[in-house]
C-alpha cells in the first residue's frame, strides 16, 4: 500500500514574521501535515512558533542546515529536540566529525531525525566550480551522501536529478527530501535543478518541499490539495 500522500509533502513556510506565517496556515485549511520552517521565519519567530505549529496538529520540518563545528552542531540539535520538530537538517559538507557529532545527539528520545543537505538545488556545475568542486553535482551528491550515512545519518536532501542515484545506492528506507519541486507552468525562481512532483515521486522521493508555488497562489489550500493528488497518482504509476 502507498504511503499517505500527506506524509509526502512539506509546505514551506516562506515568510518573513510569525504572523504572516500563521496567517497562511489558516488558509492552507488542514489540506497538508507538514510545515517546513526554514531560518528567515526561524531567527524572527523562535521556539515559539514551532510550538504552535505542533499545537495545531502539523509535523514540524526545522530546517536550519546546521555548519558548525563538532561540538556546537551537537548542542543545535540537542536544543531543536525541546522544539518538538520533527525533522532538522544539518549540511553534510560541515564533514564526517560534525555529522557524527550531530547523529549522536539526535540519539535522545524525542530527538528530531536527521536530514543531510548534500548540494543546494539553487547550485548548478558552474557554481560549484566556483567553490572548487570540478565533480559534477551527481557525483558530489552521492559522495556527501555516502558520507553521511558512514556518520550515522540515513536521511538526505537532494535534488530530483539525483534522487534516483541515491535511492539505488541507499535502499527503500533512507528518508530521501526533495525541494526544487515546480508543478508544471509555475516560476522556476532561484531555483536549478527542479522537477514536477510526479517526476520526483516516480523517481524515488520520501517527501517534497513545496514553496512558492503554495505560497504564493491565490488559493494555497487548493494548490496543496492538487500537489497531494499528483503524489497520489504517481504512487499509483511507480507501483
Amino acid at each position: 500500500m502507498a504511503p499517505n500522500p500527506r506524509t509526502r509533502l512539506a509546505v514551506a513556510l516562506d515568510f518573513p514574521n510569525a504572523t504572516e506565517a500563521l496567517a497562511f496556515v489558516d488558509r492552507l485549511e488542514q489540506t497538508c501535515q507538514w510545515l517546513k520552517v526554514g531560518m528567515e521565519l526561524y531567527y524572527a519567530a523562535g521556539n515559539s512558533l514551532i510550538h504552535e505549529l505542533r499545537n495545531r496538529g502539523f509535523d514540524v520540518f526545522l530546517d536550519l542546515k546546521l555548519h558548525d563545528i563538532p561540538n556546537t552542531v551537537a548542542g543545535a540539535v540537542r536544543s531543536a529536540t525541546r522544539t518538538g520538530a520533527s525533522l532538522l537538517t544539518v549540511h553534510a559538507s560541515g564533514g564526517p566529525a560534525m555529522l557524527a557529532a550531530a547523529a549522536e545527539a539526535a540519539q535522545t528520545p524525542g530527538s528530531p531525525r536527521l536530514l543531510a543537505v548534500t548540494v543546494l538545488t539553487s547550485m548548478d556545475a558552474h557554481q560549484l566550480h566556483e567553490i572548487g568542486i570540478s565533480s559534477t553535482s551527481a557525483e558530489q551528491v552521492l559522495r556527501l551522501a555516502r558520507l553521511a550515512k558512514s556518520s550515522g545519518i540515513d536521511g538526505m536532501v537532494c535534488s530530483a536529478e539525483e534522487v534516483s542515484l541515491l535511492r539505488n545506492e541507499l535502499g527503500p528506507e533512507a528518508l530521501l527530501v526533495v525541494p526544487g519541486i515546480r508543478p508544471a507552468g509555475t516560476a522556476i525562481g532561484d531555483q536549478k535543478r527542479i522537477a514536477t512532483p510526479t517526476a520526483a515521486i516516480v523517481q524515488g522521493a520520501s517527501m517534497l518541499v513545496v514553496g512558492r508555488p503554495i505560497t504564493q497562489s491565490p488559493d494555497p489550500a487548493a494548490a496543496t490539495s492538487a500537489i497531494l493528488h499528483e503524489i497520489e497518482q504517481a504512487d499509483q504509476t511507480g507501483r
